[in-house]
């Protein structure tokens, strides 16, 4: 009587002759697609029978003996063959897109700042079908369809993803790519929203610091803050919202909307007691953190260049780090 390990070896060899058979079949096959035959032929070169370990199943079997092998062994050979995308809640709805490849391998970028998820996805007919590894080519064909601002979203997004893909095909980090290791750690400045009152800011400024251990803040100082206070601020009413906000992100569809005008054309200004009681916060929020916190500031409304001074002068004795775009980038 044959033994166990003998019927098993026996029943081994038929299924692998079985299974070399149709590996050949596939590759011979004219519907195989050229990576799917690269992919066998190297599988037949390594002598992988793939029913060849014992009581697992094909696809256990190659997961185990390509282990160890490096699925993105050919950078030369890598083509894109897709983008897609996925929406955060971040800013009402960042974009991550995915750039796939021929070889598996996919890289990820942010369209930046909440920017339209369509500035990226008309450059996907762009990129299709090129190797990601030339990042420098492809931004320099693409660029053109960029911008200030978000409207560089799209490209800023691609390239970040064609360095992600950079680095996972010929496995190292993207900052080895981009020169090697600077540093070992950056400095972060952390964001505080824009509340309904200065008692609700300091709040927040307070969590950043005591709870979330941040050493440099960021503060919206917003005329907004300014519209429930007589006399602080001129032509607003016409420029306010259903909810009597002067919102920067309002109804885009609207050309003619605070949120589509040109600082300089909103011809709103700030009265001198509007500017003691934008101060009046910065001081608040000072008298928070102290001399020993960087504070930066941004979100200041549309207005002209003129009262941008005005309020600059009047917040210099706090000492800002920066006021981020006090006037329109454009």
């Amino acid at each position: 009587m044959k033994s166990i390990i003998q019927r098993i070896a026996e029943q081994n060899k038929i299924r692998e002759k079985g299974e070399a058979a149709a590996l050949k079949a596939e590759i011979n096959n004219p519907a195989t697609d050229n990576g799917r035959r690269n992919f066998l032929k190297k599988a037949a070169m390594g002598g992988i029978a793939l029913g060849g370990l014992m009581s697992i199943s094909i696809e256990d079997t190659i997961a185990q003996t390509t282990s160890n092998v490096s699925r993105s062994s050919s950078p030369s050979e890598l083509k894109i063959t897709d983008m897609r995308y996925a929406l955060t809640t971040v800013l009402g709805g960042t974009a991550i897109i995915r750039i796939d490849t021929n070889q598996g391998i996919y890289g990820l970028g942010e369209v930046r700042d909440g920017a339209d998820v369509r500035y990226a996805l008309m450059l996907k007919s762009r990129i299709l079908g090129m190797n990601p590894c030339n990042v420098e080519m492809i931004f320099k064909s693409i660029k053109q369809f960029g911008g200030p601002s978000r409207q560089a979203g799209g490209v800023c997004g691609v390239e970040m993803a064609l360095w992600d893909l950079v680095g996972k095909a010929y496995g190292v980090p993207a900052w080895q790519l981009l020169g090697g290791r600077y540093r070992d750690k950056v400095r972060l400045y952390a964001d505080t929203p824009e509340t309904k009152s200065t008692e609700e800011q300091m709040k927040l400024l307070k969590h950043r610091t005591e709870v979330q251990g941040y050493t440099w803040l960021k503060m919206d100082l917003s005329i907004d803050e300014l519209k429930d206070i007589p006399g602080t601020l001129v032509n607003t009413k016409i420029w306010q919202d259903s909810t009597k906000n002067l919102t920067q992100w309002g109804d885009q569809s609207n050309y003619i909307s605070y949120a589509n005008t040109k600082h300089p054309f909103s011809q709103i200004q700030i009265t001198d007691k509007g500017i003691e009681e934008l101060a009046k916060i910065v001081e608040n929020v000072r008298n928070l953190t102290g001399y020993e916190i960087p504070l930066s500031t941004d979100h200041f409304g549309h207005f002209d260049l003129n009262n941008g001074i005005r309020l600059g002068k009047a917040l210099d004795k706090y000492r800002l780090a920066w006021m981020e775009d006090i006037i329109s980038w454009e």
